[in-house]
């Protein structure tokens, strides 16, 4: 290989390189954190709740997807899409639901508290339990969203038409 040849295969490389950080650190840098939300998210998550609140849920699930298009970094709509989501019978999408919130704000007690109730419908005990443990460390005191979620552990995952069909009959 030439030497010609060798400096444009390393430049072209390097020039790729240095795309890929400008890029990065810009998309960092234009969300931050602590920005506040940006409001018609915020509007649109309030229809979509009171949309939940009616029985809506194809439609409040549609609003409050529309509200994450707005401003990604909508914790509270990523929290009450994994409600949907668990009043739907879906856990597993409710725990990924919970876990994008999580990411955002890690200490979100309502989160913690909703995960745990999903891992709990998935027969996660252990994970639930490291939840509640969570939320013990987290609270100060009085605690609803740890009283819930011990509850919700205590009581069990639900049981399945199949256990139910399996235990009538004496089979495993």
């Amino acid at each position: 290989m030439t030497r010609p040849e060798m400096f444009m295969r390393t430049a072209s490389l390097a020039l790729v390189a240095l795309l890929a950080t400008i890029s990065v650190t810009t998309s960092l840098k234009g969300q931050r954190a602590d920005a506040p939300v940006d409001p018609r998210s915020m509007q649109l998550l309030a229809e979509g709740r009171a949309q939940r609140a009616a029985g809506q849920l194809d439609a409040a699930t549609d609003t409050v997807e529309t509200a994450l298009t707005v401003d990604p970094r909508n914790r509270a709509a990523f929290v009450t899409l994994a409600e949907i989501a668990q009043q739907r019978g879906l856990p597993g999408k409710a725990i990924r639901l919970y876990r994008e919130a999580l990411t955002l704000e890690p200490d979100d007690r309502s989160a913690l508290q909703g995960q745990g109730e999903a891992l709990v419908a998935k027969g996660a005990l252990d994970r639930a339990r490291a939840n509640l443990a969570r939320l013990k460390t987290l609270c100060k005191g009085d605690c609803p969203e740890a009283t819930r979620l011990a509850a919700a552990i205590t009581k069990g995952p639900p049981v399945t038409t199949a256990q139910v069909e399996a235990g009538a009959t004496g089979q495993p």
